[in-house]
């Protein structure tokens, strides 16, 4: 009795897998032009996903490397001034504009016009590379030539 049920079970099995599957090929017949289009419209929207992923706005890894300060052998005050061609003159005034002291300032603690004090100021600018007062004693600082 076991086999006859297991036969019989086996039998209306496959027989409703056939009529499903003709049953899906009246489907398949009578929707062919949209079951293609929707598969195409499937791989291209799986295609752009993926090719969008990989060319537009791609990430950087930004890795920082620690470099280890490096004991750079410094040269005396005396030596940096000449190889940055500042007089002795441009170095007080240099050292009086550290201070935070203003040109008219400057001009009547060196006994100069204040007119010399701005062309001094003009050239220590350009010998420092810096387009301001504050950059110009920023940068003697940074090169230890003020303190």
């Amino acid at each position: 009795m076991n086999k006859r049920l297991l036969f019989y079970g086996v039998l209306f099995g496959l027989l409703a897998i056939l009529l499903e599957i003709a049953k899906y090929r009246f489907v398949i017949f009578d929707n062919q032009v949209e079951i293609y289009s929707g598969v195409i419209a499937a791989i291209f929207i799986i295609l752009g996903v993926v090719l969008g992923r990989k060319l537009v706005n791609p990430k950087e890894i930004i890795v920082e490397k620690i470099v280890e300060p490096v004991a750079i052998p410094r040269l005396p005050v005396d030596e940096q001034l000449n190889k940055l061609g500042i007089s002795k003159r441009e170095y007080e005034v240099l050292q009086l504009m550290a201070q935070g002291m203003s040109n008219q300032e400057i001009a009547d603690k060196s006994f100069v016009s204040v007119n010399t004090v701005k062309t001094h100021v003009s050239n220590i600018l350009l010998k420092l590379d810096a387009k301001r007062r504050t950059q110009a004693v920023t940068n003697a600082r940074a090169m230890k030539l003020i303190e």
